[in-house]
Order: structure tokens, then sequence, then C-alpha cells
């Protein structure tokens, strides 16, 4: 800590340019890898926050997640997670380098990290016993695989992994692929998402009551946070849920389907649009059918139901199908390719796809107008700003010296 006597810290964090985002003038220090930490940080740096991302000497793993990788040898995979930050790499098993931290701590408002637990205890940097006291204006957010305590506490987590203990694969798949990962890294995204949630109430809290705290995000958690409605029906009927594949456990016909070029999805939810539906496919006779005259009725006649339809949709194309549903107030899509769906005229209108000469990205998903924000510098090449740890050092050194 400084004192009226001795040097301050440069002003490492006035070096960015100025932001008109909501969280302009906030300051975060992110010590994650991987993917639910940096993500949280991104969306952070999207609105204006100033990161600075802390790297250990072998740097983030992502950056070898592999291929594909840019020319500058970096995995796509990071690229997607770390724009609009800085970046410097310290070893924080040694003083010189946990005394930078330290410094970069005097004015940040934040630090995000998702060691293992007991990490930063075994350096001296736990929230409770040091930082806590040291910089009571600093918020600690920790993103773990199952917190610090309990039967699993302590343990590392991964997203995969936590998607089969807390019971989604078990609901995603159909009987004959059986128990299937979800396609994306949903425990992790969502994680991402609850860690940033509740940094911003820890800082609008802190604005209120002067106070700081710790925030924590596990995936364990969020994963059970999921399960909406399986536990719900499970609670309340007692019977396990079971692969469905693309059907749901309550509605009917929300599903997907075939046509002549492909699969389109269903989401009936009412028996408005399901005679809707029955009328523009010309098969009225659905609509009267004592199988399908409601929503329960239609549940217990899936299986009937869906072949229905399907006789009915394998004559239409998929997009043009689509889209005389939807026009008539039918909630309907194509089953597109990622390819497909990044060039929907509609993503580019609605500027989630970033286009740059140096940077190639997806948009964001919060839009505020007042104070919007704009995906941020090309993420960085390792250890690029090197030079604000050069700075700090040398302010420690005369701190020290004074």
């Amino acid at each position: 800590m400084t004192t009226e006597n001795q040097p301050a810290v440069p002003p490492i964090w006035s070096t960015q340019p100025a932001s008109s985002g909501a969280l302009r003038g906030i300051r975060i220090v992110d010590l994650s890898r991987v993917l639910a930490g940096p993500l949280c940080t991104q969306m952070l740096a999207d609105h204006g926050a100033d990161i600075i991302k802390i790297e250990p000497p072998q740097g983030d793993e992502t950056r070898q997640l592999g291929p594909p990788f840019d020319t500058q040898g970096t995995a796509a995979y990071f690229n997607a997670l770390n724009r609009g930050k800085r970046t410097l790499s310290l070893n924080l098993a040694t003083d010189e380098d946990r005394d930078v931290l330290l410094s970069l701590l005097e004015q940040a408002d934040v630090l995000v990290e998702n060691f293992l637990p007991g990490t930063m205890e075994k350096w001296g940097l736990g929230y409770e016993s040091t930082l806590s006291q040291r910089f009571p204006k600093l918020i600690y957010c920790s993103i773990t695989g199952f917190g610090t305590t309990g039967p699993l506490g302590g343990l590392p987590g991964y997203d995969a992994v936590l998607q089969a203990i807390c019971g989604i694969m078990s609901i995603n798949g159909s009987p004959e692929s059986g128990p299937t990962r979800v396609g994306i890294p949903v425990v992790d995204h969502l994680t991402a998402y609850t860690a940033l949630s509740g940094i911003l109430m820890a800082l609008l809290a802190r604005e209120r009551t002067g106070r700081a705290q710790r925030v924590e995000a596990t995936l364990f958690d969020t994963a059970l946070s999921l399960l909406v409605p399986h536990a719900a029906n499970w609670m309340a009927s007692g019977t396990e849920p079971r692969l469905l594949g693309s059907a749901h456990p309550n509605i009917a016909p929300y599903d997907s389907f075939r046509t002549r070029d492909g699969h389109v999805f269903l989401g009936i939810l009412n028996d408005n649009q399901f005679t809707r539906l029955c009328h523009q496919i010309h098969r009225e006779d659905l609509a009267t059918d004592p199988r399908f005259q409601s929503n329960a009725q239609r549940l217990r006649n899936r299986d009937a139901l869906k072949l229905e339809i399907e006789n009915a949709f394998m004559s239409r194309e998929k997009t043009e199908l689509c889209d005389v549903l939807m026009k008539n107030g039918i909630p309907a899509g194509p089953v597109n390719s990622v390819p497909e769906a990044l060039n929907q005229a509609h993503a580019h209108h609605r500027g989630m796809v970033v286009q740059r000469s140096d940077y190639q990205g997806l948009g964001l998903p919060v839009r505020l107008h007042a104070t919007p924000g704009v995906a941020g510098s090309p993420p960085p090449a390792f250890n690029q700003h090197a030079s604000i740890k050069d700075v700090l050092s040398k302010a420690v050194t005369k701190i020290e010296t004074a």
C-alpha cells in the first residue's frame, strides 16, 4: 500500500481509450483461463470495462486448442473469448510477479479467477485472509467446478463432465443415440453469464453500501439450474425424465420434422396454433381428430402425430415451408447449419456477425440503447502488453525504497 509520502502506482488503467459503454471506468483484473471466466470478462469488456488479462508463463490453454489457428498461431477458440483485453504474463508463484498483481489491484474494481479452490490462498492471495483487507473496495469473483466445500468441493470441473453429473446428458439425445453431450459447452456459457450477473449485482451493491464482496459461480450449480422443466416435472410426478430427441416433455407438437430437403422445428404451444398449422398443411382433419384435440392428448399420441405431420411436410422445402408458417403465426424454423445460421440476413441486420479487417467474431447479445457496447480490439497476442509489468515493477521498487 502507498502512503502520502510514497510514490503512487502509475496510472496504468488510464492508458485505455475512453469508452462510451455502460461499464466505462470499471477496472478488472482477469486471472481466468479457458471459457467461463474469459467469456464473462469479454462481455464486460464489450460494454466498456477495462480488462487486463493475466496469463501464466505457458499462456491460456485455449491458445493451443486448435486447429484452426490464426496467422499468429493462436487458436480460433481463444480469439472467440478474449477480444477487448490487454494481457501480460505473470508467474504468481514468485514474489516479484505477485507484487505486480497487487499493484494492479490497487486501482482495480474487480478480480476474476477460476483456479482450483485453494490456489490463491497458497500464493497468499486469498480473498478473506488477504485481499478483502488490503483492498476493501475490490469485488472478488471466483468461478469453480463445485465450490470450495461439500462432498465435491475443491474438485476440478469441466463442461461435459458437469453435463453428465448434473443430468443434462440424460435428457439430451434420443433412445437410439443414448445420452448425448449438448453440442456447445452450455454449462460453461451459462456460468459465464451467472458470474457476469453476480459481478454486476455486486457493483450495484457496492455503489449503494460502499462495501465490496465475494461473488461465487460454480459449474455444478449452473448445470443443475438448467434442468427446467425436467426437475419440476420429476418433483411433481415422480416420473424420471427420459430421452425424447428434439421433442419437449410437456408440449406437442414441439419437435423437429423431416421435409423434402432437411428438417424444420415446430414450436406449437396452444390449440389455436395447432389448428392454424393443420389449415396451412391442408390437414384440417387433424385438428378435429380426438387424439390431437388438446395438448395433453397430443402428448399421449405424439408418435402418431409426428408421422402425420411429416407425411404432409415431405413434399415441401424447409425454408419455403417455414416462411409460410411463420407469416401465419405458426412458430417454425429451418434446422440450419452453423454457416447457414451466420449467413442469415437477420443475423447481419442484428449485428451478430462482426466482420472487420482485423477481427471476425460473434456480436453482442445484450443491447443498451443509451450506452451501447461494441466488440473491442482484437484478442491480444501472448504477453502483448508486457510493458505494464515493467512499469509496475519499477513502481514497486520505488515504493519499497522510498
